[in-house]
């Protein structure tokens, strides 16, 4: 049986799957060519993460495929009800890369609490004649220990970076309408463990008490932040969207950071991805990264393992 990694595959999923006697494809084809590839090569399972859609027409036109899986969480770049409905395996892996997308919030919001990501841009142009001067102008940095960080989607990835703020001794606050409650568990490397509880809230109370917001809710119809959600936030406060790209209207994102309503931002995902919106791209008051939330060798493992595991289980 053979397996199509469009997007590709960590060599722990590669090596389980081979050694189960499936042949892996590594291959990258074109979106447009996949219908052909998959019916010439006769496929009967695609891998893919966030780059290749498998919609409906693909779906009916390549009935050799068993299985669609997505390394990683949200699948809106897949029709999975549809697949479900023609027989089709639809598999994902919602917890591997959880702890990497909540590191990643956090390396942004060290970066932006001490001004990393305009000091970056600058001291290579000016570094050398105004190092005075920029010294004095990112003077203002905060620390994140004892501030509030308001969390908006509490499932595993929230909560994931949820527990890395707990850490670094910052109060959290969640909003989800799906949890009254969350107990989450902090483990240390000597195998102490800390637990806490976090009540959720509503959305309002977090975007007005947070002193930082970051998103961690699947995609959505509407913009779950747009006007009226930042003329509630702190205008010091800085969001961040590690999520899907258009569950922030970009457009009232600059609006707000110009307005100063808000403070900074960071974008990790975006509304016209690949190709965001120069005035995001240009603003020096985000911080921005190419969608890597889960781009960690240790992610890619955990995915690649998981996939295998689950294609095993199903097929053999």
């Amino acid at each position: 049986m053979k397996v199509l990694a469009n997007d590709g595959l960590a060599q722990s999923g590669v090596d389980a799957l081979e050694k189960a006697g499936f042949e892996v494809i590594l291959n990258t084809v074109a979106q447009d060519q996949l219908e052909n590839y998959i019916n010439e090569n006769n496929v009967d399972v695609i891998l893919v993460r966030s780059a290749t859609t498998v919609r409906q027409e693909l779906i009916d036109a390549c009935p050799s495929l068993k299985i669609i899986g997505r390394g990683g969480v949200g699948m809106d770049n897949i029709d999975v009800q549809y697949a479900k409905d023609k027989g089709l395996h639809v598999i994902n892996t919602p917890a591997a890369s959880s702890h990497s997308v909540g590191e990643l919030v956090f390396a942004h919001l060290f970066g932006l609490v001490r001004f990393l990501q305009d000091s970056n841009r600058n001291m290579p142009l000016e570094g050398e004649t105004k190092f005075g001067a920029l010294k004095k102008s990112y003077a203002k940095g905060v620390e994140l220990k004892g501030q509030t960080l308001g969390v908006i989607g509490f499932g595993r990835i929230g909560q994931a970076t949820a527990k890395i703020a707990l850490g670094l001794g910052m109060k959290v606050i969640a909003f989800d309408p799906f949890f009254e409650k969350v107990d989450l568990d902090l483990e240390f490397f000597d195998g102490q463990k800390v637990s806490f509880t976090i009540n959720t809230t509503s959305k309002e109370e977090v975007l007005k008490n947070a002193d930082f917001v970051t998103l961690h809710v699947p995609a959505q119809d509407g913009y779950v932040i747009g006007a009226p959600e930042f003329k509630i936030m702190k205008n010091t406060s800085i969001i961040i969207n590690a999520a899907r790209g258009g569950v922030i209207d970009e457009v009232a994102l600059v609006e707000a950071l110009e307005a100063g309503e808000i403070s900074k931002a960071a974008l990790d995902v975006f509304e016209t991805e690949p190709k965001p919106s120069m005035k995001v791209l240009m603003n020096p008051n985000i911080s921005l990264t190419p969608h890597i939330g889960a781009a960690t060798l240790e992610a890619q493992d955990r995915i690649g393992t998981e996939l295998a595991s689950q294609i095993i289980s199903i097929l053999k």
